[in-house]
């Protein structure tokens, strides 16, 4: 009786029982990402499918009788989002180069790591993997490809409206 434990501990339970909340808390991931985009794609066609035409009457002179004139808005025509003051546009700049310096230096990392799986490195005995994983490592490759293409486009974003910009003033 000595040996014996006073509370009962069951292992099979336990690992039964973190795999149940794992796959909740997996569920619920995926569920939120999901929904955050759908509702930001429902927000965005919705503020841009936003549109109403209106009877505005505008009174020019007191003597004279109402000028009844349609007037359309849409979300495109709002000061809110057309105005940009100098230090808002510096520091979206900013926040605009330090994503893609991120984006770049992350595609860096992801390529070096594939380099290994295809190489290998013989020094710290790290096999080649893409010889027994060939479909898995096309697709990384693929991957990898379009990262970059996504990276070059941001980097695009931040340099081609300033040369436009720079195009016009001249």
């Amino acid at each position: 009786m000595e040996g014996e434990s006073k509370g009962s501990f069951d292992v099979m339970d336990q690992g039964s029982e973190n795999k149940g909340r794992k796959l909740i808390v997996g569920t619920c991931d995926l569920v939120l990402r999901l929904l955050a985009f759908v509702m930001t794609l429902v927000a965005a066609i919705v503020i841009g499918a936003d549109k109403q035409t209106a009877i505005v009457s505008i009174k020019l002179l007191d003597s004279m009788p109402p000028l009844d004139l349609p007037v359309t808005a849409k979300w495109h025509y709002l000061s809110a989002f057309l105005r940009k003051g100098k230090g808002m546009e510096a520091l979206i700049s900013v926040i605009d180069a330090l994503m893609v310096a991120l984006l770049f230096s992350g595609n860096g990392a992801a390529i070096a790591i594939g380099l290994l799986g295809l190489q290998g490195n013989s020094h710290v005995h790290w096999n080649k993997v893409c010889n027994v994983f060939g479909k898995f490592c096309h697709q990384a490759t693929l991957s990898l490809f379009t990262s970059l293409l996504g990276s070059t486009a941001f980097l695009l974003l931040l340099v081609v409206p300033p040369l436009l910009r720079l195009k016009r003033a001249n």
